[in-house]
């Protein structure tokens, strides 16, 4: 799993973490909004692939606003005013060396992106807003925005709901009845802020109103908008590119109002055209790769016998050391099963290293897991991969015995010399995959 570094930038208002990742001819500054954690987002697999495409046409610089995620905290007595909380965009830009840098604003970011160009337009080459607003109440010429009188039950929700995935509900529902999803998103905002904090920040977004700062926004403007998002309905981005000169709209299909699930392809093309002047093409990445599959054994008679909340600590520790000795072998994880992971590798060697000390390491928590490898031919596509040497990995994992990690004949040939030793577990046929699989588990 690929962590970039974080740093801070230091200000007489507080210390801004931020990182920097690529090395593109342009600088972009990424701005999502509140609910952050620029070290925590890199485990999120469909964030952090569509950071790391954001990546390859710009140098990219992620950072947290000041209150949220690794960023010094704000007293919720006093919020900085949104001029004060765009400084960190100027902050973060003069420590990482950037002259002039366009700005992707995400959801409640893209006020500060707004206000932001309208006042440094010297520092700004182009705006990108996407499921944006310049105003999220209601008023007499708003009529799209929410009603007032309804603000303090929404608030009321989102801070009950805060830390349990179920904000899912209105902001992602293509994604909320994904429990793997929901249990990682759980985590992502309690890693950002704590209920009340989010209450209090997001109800003070939910005052701003930029609408007469629009006019004097006059760099190259993009307005993206996903036409089902139900959380900042589509007639706001319309607002936005009509009073904004010269900004661009466009209609995005789905229903989600985070950003990076769903169909983030067609986005992604956006910004890529937007910025570089070329289109781009939805990525379908072909190559060689090791496809590691792991899995608890006995994990619904273990999750019975403990109980929910000791069964969640369990894999919580479970999870940690996996991912740390993933990082350790440069393994990418693709997802998280529930009780086990599927990974990729660029070397079959570093994927049985990987395996054995995830197995030892996991031995010491009272359970055991199982590991099944195979090398093909894998596809990535946005969130997750496919190919027939995924099916063959997964059952090869179903080949496998408690502590055992067992490998397809193309694993073991690939690894010849390297000191690594095998039994042999004889020929296989798996339903659904062609030909015979002669098998081996590591001694």
């Amino acid at each position: 799993m690929y962590y970039p570094e974080t740093v801070y930038a230091r200000s007489k208002d507080g210390n801004v973490a931020y990182q920097v990742v690529g090395d593109g001819p342009q600088d972009l500054v990424f701005i999502p909004s509140w609910l952050n954690n620029i070290d925590a987002m890199w485990e999120e697999p469909s964030l952090a692939h569509f950071l790391r495409r954001l990546a390859t046409f710009g140098r990219l610089l992620c950072f947290d606003k000041r209150g949220a995620g690794a960023s010094d905290t704000v007293s919720l007595g006093e919020l900085p005013t949104l001029e004060q909380w765009s400084d960190d965009v100027r902050t973060v830009m003069e420590a990482a060396g950037s002259k002039r840098a366009a700005l992707l604003g995400l959801g409640a970011g893209g006020q500060m992106a707004m206000l932001f160009a309208a006042t440094y337009p010297e520092l700004t080459s182009a705006l990108i807003l996407v499921n944006s607003a310049a105003r999220r109440l209601r008023d007499v010429d708003y009529p799209w925005g929410l009603p007032e009188d309804r603000l303090p039950l929404r608030l009321e929700r989102i801070e009950e709901l805060w830390g349990s995935g179920g904000n899912l509900d209105f902001i992602a529902p293509s994604v909320a009845q994904d429990k793997d999803f929901r249990r990682r998103y759980a985590r992502f905002e309690r890693l950002a802020m704590g209920p009340r904090a989010a209450r209090a920040i997001l109800a003070s977004g939910w005052q701003s109103d930029l609408r007469r700062v629009l006019p004097a926004i006059g760099v190259p403007t993009l307005v993206l908008h996903r036409a089902g998002d139900q959380f900042i309905r589509i007639d706001h981005g319309r607002y936005l590119a009509e009073h904004i000169r010269g900004a661009r709209f466009v209609e995005l299909p789905g229903n989600d109002h985070l950003f990076y699930v769903g169909e983030t392809e067609a986005m992604i093309a956006e910004i890529h055209e937007f910025l570089t002047g070329m289109r781009t093409v939805p990525e379908i990445d072909r190559v060689l790769a090791t496809v590691l599959f792991t899995d608890i054994v006995g994990s619904t008679e273990r999750a019975a016998e403990l109980g929910d909340r000791a069964w969640r600590e369990l894999i919580g520790v479970h999870n940690d050391i996996t991912r740390r000795e993933l990082a350790r072998y440069r393994g990418r994880e693709i997802r998280f099963t529930g009780d086990g992971f599927l990974v990729t590798f660029d070397g079959p060697a570093r994927a049985i290293h990987s395996a054995s000390a995830i197995t030892h390491s996991i031995r010491a928590l009272g359970i055991e897991i199982r590991a099944g490898l195979h090398t093909g031919e894998i596809q990535f596509t946005d969130n997750d991969i496919d190919g027939i040497a995924v099916h063959i990995g997964a059952r090869v994992l179903g080949k496998a015995g408690a502590g055992e990690i067992v490998v397809s004949s193309t694993v073991k040939d690939l690894v010849a010399g390297s000191g690594i030793q095998f039994m042999d577990r004889g020929v296989h046929v798996f339903k659904g995959v062609p030909g015979r699989w002669h098998l081996f588990a590591t001694a």
